[in-house]
């Protein structure tokens, strides 16, 4: 059975909930910030080592002003109200993205977050907020790019390791298994680096529905997995324990 170290997840679903029940997208998102902490809090009583979900995209800038709005609100009210919740379940807090676009007092209060958790030694929660796998490894390129040219490092140091070290995730290994939800098949411009040779796992579950027991689904399912990474050597080692029973049989 494999090993788990990192789940990631794309909530997906939040409006297309809210649809189905005739309510504005915004109530789907509410619903959706509810279902995450729940979440939250079962990855930290599991014993999970890093969780990442992906709550608010570059791309979701785009959207209606109002809907903006309503999800900007509500990462200000759950930072407001659980990042004590955080210290007591020992979960350490960490965003990917770029905040600058992010509202002032939510930027502060992620900070405060990030600050006030830093100790905790439990699961490591990441938030995805305004970020875009692309524009990161664009800025992981330009970081190593102005390095070689001012001289800090030479052409044959750069390597995966390196990049790894620049993207925004350094604080923890690749994602083992991404999680998404709402029957969408695709990555949408999320860990694309990292997710390299992470399973996936989709789920036709609306976010808003999607409970700890999808949850603890999803987990079985990868630790049922076969993870060989390109590689054959797990087959091979299965094909020669095979034949050696068989002659070990037949020997008898």
């Amino acid at each position: 059975m494999s090993q788990i170290k990192h789940v990631a997840i794309i909530m997906d679903g939040n409006g297309r909930w809210a649809q189905l029940r005739g309510r504005p997208r915004t109530f789907g998102h509410v619903k959706g910030v509810r279902v995450a902490k729940k979440i939250i809090t079962h990855a930290a009583n599991l014993g999970l080592q890093n969780l990442t979900l992906y709550a608010f995209s570059t791309e979701n800038w785009f959207r209606p002003q109002e809907e903006v709005s309503v999800l900007m609100k509500l990462m200000e009210r759950y930072l407001v109200r659980e990042t004590e919740n955080l210290i007591k379940n020992n979960i350490q807090f960490h965003t990917i993205g770029d905040l600058s676009k992010v509202p002032t007092n939510v930027r502060r209060l992620i900070n405060e977050a990030k600050v006030r958790t830093a100790h905790c030694s439990g699961l490591k929660l990441t938030f995805a907020i305004s970020y875009g796998s692309r524009q990161e490894m664009i800025g992981a390129v330009q970081s190593i790019a102005t390095d070689l040219k001012d001289g800090v490092i030479s052409l044959n140091e750069i390597n995966e390791d390196m990049i790894n070290k620049r993207l925004m995730t350094s604080h923890c290994p690749d994602p083992d298994l991404i999680i998404r939800t709402s029957g969408e098949y695709r990555l949408s411009n999320f860990l694309m680096w990292q997710a390299s040779y992470s399973e996936l796992y989709f789920t036709n579950i609306l976010w808003p529905d999607f409970k700890e027991d999808d949850l603890n689904k999803a987990l079985t399912d990868f630790k049922n997995r076969s993870r060989r990474f390109g590689r054959i050597e797990g087959v091979l080692k299965t094909l020669f324990n095979k034949k050696e029973k068989n002659h070990a049989e037949l020997n008898f």
